[in-house]
């Protein structure tokens, strides 16, 4: 059974990276009627959606209240609902909120005509406070990764790593 979530009564919408440093894995989680949704996810799609959520902000009204830093820390993941695929993000100026749809990352090769091809998907509505909220924590948790490279910028592992401008 696919997962379908929706909500315009979020309490928080967050994300975490749980691991080391250069094998981290992300995860987006939404906490809304007593129900925690943790979705596994990429770097790039946080830092993607951080940034986009970020230019929709800047045509919309000044913030002016954001939740507490608490609101914004990941509960444990015990279950992972899917893998994020394709993310939509839109600004309701009727509501005042931003609207943002998560489905479920589609494997082609598993689904076959006349099957029942339905995919996970969570749409949810958060308050323009809540969405800064999360771009701003969403940049602390992409870049808590490697430090960059001062001569290449490519992350740097612990030990080092083979610089091609350092050879």
């Amino acid at each position: 059974m696919s997962t379908y979530f929706e909500s315009d009564d979020v309490d928080a919408f967050t994300t975490a990276a749980i691991g080391e440093p250069g094998s981290r894995t992300f995860y987006l989680q939404i906490r809304s009627q007593g129900r925690h949704i943790t979705m596994k996810c990429e770097k790039q799609q946080v830092a993607a959606l951080s940034q986009y959520i970020r230019q929709l902000l800047a045509d919309a009204p000044d913030v002016r209240e954001r939740p507490l830093d608490d609101a914004m820390q990941m509960s444990t993941p015990s279950d992972v609902e899917f893998v994020v695929g394709t993310v939509g993000i839109a600004y309701d100026p009727r509501s005042d909120q931003m609207v943002i749809q998560i489905d479920e990352m589609r494997d082609d090769e598993a689904f076959t005509e006349g099957e029942d091809d339905e995919v996970g998907r969570v749409r949810i509505y958060i308050s323009r406070g809540q969405a800064a909220a999360f771009c701003e924590h969403a940049d602390d948790v992409v870049a808590a990764g490697r430090p960059a490279c001062i001569f290449c910028g490519r992350p740097k592992n612990v030990d080092g790593h083979a610089c091609p401008r350092m050879n």
